[in-house]
């Protein structure tokens, strides 16, 4: 599974600020904040993990971000990352969910990606702003949701009332 991050990550230009960690689910997906990096020190970290709760996940540097969105949609400068990135691997799926200012809608994004053999899939983009959010979600075969204002979305391309936080959760 560590490999599989790495391999992702490098793939996409993307920096790590310190080792692959795990921790159980629910707490992962919870935290808006920044994860903290595994310490190597302690000779105890985790690369892959031991149980179905669990996820491995890389601490990433929401700056190193910018490249990957610049060359995925080619117009260097629209996307701008606004929270901390989460790169992770769950139940042997990786995915990489990025929170972004489009500095041409004039909202927040967040997107959503899944990486299979075939290459990189989009499975969720959300654009909000306090007026409105907008989505387009396929996460029906994925054990994910994103939350917009208390609910949990799997799948549809619709609009909603205005949020000024959507998150990636367990569904």
């Amino acid at each position: 599974m560590a490999n599989k991050l790495r391999n992702i990550l490098i793939g996409a230009g993307v920096a790590t600020v310190g080792a692959i960690g795990t921790k159980m689910a629910v707490d992962y997906f919870q935290n808006r904040g920044k994860e903290e990096a595994p310490d190597e020190s302690e000779g105890d970290v985790d690369t892959e993990a031991l149980s179905e709760e669990e996820v491995a996940y890389a601490v990433v540097e929401p700056s190193s971000v910018q490249e990957f969105l610049d060359v995925s949609f080619g117009d260097p400068g629209r996307y701008t990352p606004t929270r901390e990135p989460k790169v992770f691997d769950y139940q042997n799926q990786q995915y990489m969910v990025i929170w972004a200012y489009d500095n041409k809608q004039e909202k927040n994004q967040m997107l959503a990606f899944l990486y299979t053999d075939a290459g990189r899939q989009m499975k969720a983009s959300v654009g909000y702003t306090a007026e409105t959010t907008d989505y387009n979600i396929n996460l029906d075969d994925t054990p994910f949701a994103v939350e917009v204002n208390g609910d949990k979305l799997q799948s549809g391309q619709s609009e909603t009332d205005g949020a000024t936080e959507v998150d990636f959760v367990l569904a």
